[in-house]
Order: structure tokens, then C-alpha cells, then sequence
């Protein structure tokens, strides 16, 4: 496991959790997770697909160049990746499920390589909803110039199915979410809806060629 910080915020998910669904919001003890708090985060569920930063440690504004408080999570991503982070997301509130992602960093000058590992696991909010996540994002190696966003290599989602147990996990490959593709159609021959086709006939009018090429000089004093 190259991001044990995520194992541990997870084991204590699940302590918390006990043979709940999800755990409460108000159960959380960040003494309990003190080693994981510059990249551990609380989201709250705005929309479908959406949530936003309510806590957020320091290693995530590191990432980000500012404060990430009331910033969405997909800020965190590449455009055609926040698509498939905002579905990942809104299975974490529905389902509920557990989700994991292995992330890479956007390249470019002064931003060398950065592997990361993301963590969302939902709980219950004080109104007896499921709309908050406790989340944990681990990077391995400089964090470079900022602002860092990521792409996302491969997603697993994990249902909770209550009283202490788990599905098994679906796990979805970095082209996902993928559909096969449907058979081509055999070609047919479609010539009846074509025009006839018509010899070309030179204009009577045109003037007759000459071995010299010339100017017609045309003059006017409006």
C-alpha cells in the first residue's frame, strides 16, 4: 500500500462506524485521526456529483496555492476528469459506498511527478442525512509549483450494505465509465438516392483560347 495514511483514516471509519450504515458527522474525534489531519477533509453535499470543502487540512491548501474551505472537489481535477469524480462522489452519498482513487498530478514547468491516493467515505449529518463525506487525500512526492490538479487513474466504489458489512468491490478502470461499442453496420449500397450523373459541356460563349496569355486593360473615370 503506497499511502498507509488512507488504510488508517479508513480502519477508523470503520471502528466508528460499528453495525451502522455510515457513522455520524458528530462521532468524529480528529484526535483519533491526528496524523492524517493536514490531508484529511470534511465535504458536504451541495447538488448530484457536487460537495464542497466544509474542513480541509493544510496539505490540501499546500496543493491548491490558496484556501480550499467553500471550494468545490472537483477544483481538485482536470477537466475531463471531473466527470467521472463527480459520479464517484454522488455513489458515495447514495449507495452509500466506500470509494478509493489512484490519482496522477498534471505535468508542466516547476510540477515534476506526483502520485496520489483519494479516500471518501460518507457520513450522516446532524439532520439524519447522508450529505457529508469524510475524505483523505495522500501525494507521493514534491508537491512542485501550484496550483496541482489531478487525472484519475482508476476508481474502486465499494457499497455498504449495513450492520458492519461491505459488497465487493467494483472496481473501474481508468476509461471508465465505458460502454461497448455498438456493432458496425455493413455497408449498403445506397446509389439510388444519388443524382445522375451529367457530362460537362463547355459554355458556346466562351471566348477561344490563344497561344499568349493577355490583359484586358479596363479603365473608368467614375
Amino acid at each position: 500500500m503506497r499511502f498507509p495514511v488512507l488504510q488508517n483514516v479508513e480502519a477508523y471509519w470503520d471502528r466508528l462506524r460499528g453495525d451502522r450504515l455510515v457513522p455520524d458527522r458528530a462521532d468524529l474525534d480528529p484526535r483519533q485521526i491526528q496524523h492524517a489531519l493536514a490531508s484529511a477533509f470534511i465535504l458536504e453535499r451541495l447538488a448530484p456529483g457536487i460537495a464542497r470543502f466544509r474542513l480541509a487540512g493544510s496539505h490540501l491548501n499546500e496543493l491548491m496555492g490558496m484556501e480550499v474551505r467553500g471550494m468545490p472537489l472537483t477544483s481538485f481535477f482536470l477537466p475531463e476528469s471531473r466527470k467521472r469524480v463527480g459520479a464517484a462522489l454522488e455513489q458515495s452519498f447514495r449507495k452509500p459506498a466506500k470509494v478509493w482513487m489512484a490519482l496522477a498530478g498534471d505535468r508542466g514547468i516547476g510540477k515534476p511527478p506526483l502520485d496520489a491516493g483519494l479516500l471518501l467515505l460518507p457520513l450522516r449529518s446532524d439532520s439524519g442525512e447522508i450529505s457529508r463525506v469524510l475524505g483523505c487525500l495522500a501525494t507521493l512526492g514534491p508537491v512542485g509549483r501550484a496550483p496541482r490538479r489531478f487525472d484519475v487513474r482508476s476508481t474502486s466504489v465499494t457499497p455498504i450494505l449495513g450492520l458492519g458489512n461491505t459488497e465487493a468491490d467494483d472496481t473501474l478502470d481508468a476509461d471508465w465509465p465505458t460502454s461497448p461499442l455498438p456493432p458496425r453496420p455493413a455497408l449498403q449500397d445506397v446509389s439510388g438516392f444519388a443524382e445522375p450523373v451529367r457530362d460537362f459541356r463547355p459554355s458556346p460563349h466562351r471566348p477561344d483560347r490563344t497561344e499568349k496569355p493577355h490583359l484586358r486593360l479596363v479603365k473608368s473615370d467614375d
